[in-house]
This record gives C-alpha cells, structure tokens and sequence, in this order.
C-alpha cells in the first residue's frame, strides 16, 4: 500500500492532534455555547428587543476584524478570503438589522408622544 501525504490515515492523525493541541479551546466554547443559552433563556421579553439591537450594533467589531484578516491574508489562500467575506457580508447584515430594530422600536415610542 502506498502512503501519500493525501491518505485517510494522515487525515485522520492531523485532525487528532489538532483537537488535542485545541482540547482546552473547545471546552471554552462549549462551555460559551451552553452559558450563552442560559443567559438568553432567562431574558424577559420586554428586555429582549433592545439588548439585541445593542448586541447586533457589536457586530461592527466583526466587520472590521473580517475586513483586516482578509487585507493580511495570503492572496492565494482562497478558504480565507471566502471565510472573510462571509464575515463581512453576515457581520453587515447583522448590524443593519440592529439598527433596524432600534429605529423602529424608537418610532413605536414617538407615535405615543405624538398622540397626546
């Protein structure tokens, strides 16, 4: 049997010392995930509009992050580029949207002044 550097056995054996060189990592974002759920479960739905429109405004560090790592990545490097992009694109979304649902809870609260 002949032993390329593309065989399963050579996939297999990366993909093993990347998680266990990553072990602690991933135990950090599971425990992310899980804690993340939590904390969002127990938001009352009359808080849950406004801390998303603030929390999607975040997603501004995102774009800018996206933006320089696709500047400083290796032109030839196309996971990246293309990892980047829809970054930027999910990043961008998210931040309209915020600004989206802050403008129009704002324009719900105007309506009631302008009644009395």
């Amino acid at each position: 049997m002949v032993n390329c550097p593309w065989s399963q056995h050579t996939n297999m054996q990366y993909t093993i010392n990347w998680l266990a060189a990553n072990q602690q990592t991933i135990y950090i974002v599971i425990l992310m995930i899980f804690v993340g759920i939590e904390v969002i479960g127990r938001v009352p739905s009359v808080l849950h509009t406004p801390l998303m429109s603030g929390a999607n405004a975040i997603h501004g560090v995102v774009v800018v992050g996206a933006i320089i790592v696709m500047g400083q990545a290796d032109p030839d490097n196309i996971f990246a580029l293309l990892l980047g992009f829809v970054a930027v694109v999910l990043g961008t979304l998210n931040v309209v949207g915020g600004f989206m649902v802050t403008d129009r809870m704002l324009e719900m609260f105007k309506g009631k002044r302008q009644k009395k």
